[in-house]
C-alpha cells in the first residue's frame, strides 16, 4: 500500500513539474509576442514620424507658392482689389421670375399664392 502511495506521489510530482514547465514556455512565448508587437508599434511610430516630416516638407509655404505661381498662373493681389465692407453692394431681393412672366402675359388672376405687393414676388420664409 505504501509503495502504491509513493508511486502515486512521484507521478503527481512529475505531472505537476510537466505542467509548470508548459506554463513557463507558454509565458516565454507570450512575452516574445508582446516584445515583437512593441517593436512593430515602434517601427510604425517611426514611419508616422517620417510621413509627418515629409508632409511638413511638402506643405512649406514657399513651395506651395512656387507651385501656385507656375501651375495656376495667378497674379499678385493689387491694392485696388481690396475694398471696404461698406463698398460691397447690398444683396438683391428674391424675385419671382415665373410670377413676373405670368403678370406680363396677363394670366395672373385670383390665385392661392401670396404676393408681396407691386413686384409680385413671393415673401421669403425667414
Amino acid at each position: 500500500m505504501w509503495r502504491f502511495l509513493h508511486i502515486l506521489a512521484i507521478a503527481a510530482v512529475i505531472a505537476s513539474a510537466a505542467y509548470v514547465y508548459s506554463i513557463k514556455y507558454q509565458t516565454i512565448f507570450a512575452a516574445e509576442e508582446v516584445l515583437k508587437t512593441q517593436h512593430l508599434i515602434a517601427r510604425e511610430r517611426g514611419a508616422i514620424s517620417v510621413l509627418r516630416a515629409e508632409y511638413a516638407h511638402l506643405s512649406r509655404p514657399d513651395r506651395v507658392q512656387q507651385i501656385a505661381d507656375s501651375a495656376l498662373g495667378m497674379q499678385p493681389l493689387a491694392l485696388n482689389q481690396i475694398v471696404k465692407p461698406s463698398d460691397i453692394p447690398e444683396k438683391a431681393g428674391k424675385v419671382d421670375g415665373i410670377g413676373r412672366k405670368l403678370e406680363a402675359l396677363g394670366l395672373v388672376g385670383d390665385s392661392a399664392t401670396p404676393s408681396s405687393g407691386v413686384t409680385g414676388a413671393t415673401p421669403s420664409l425667414r
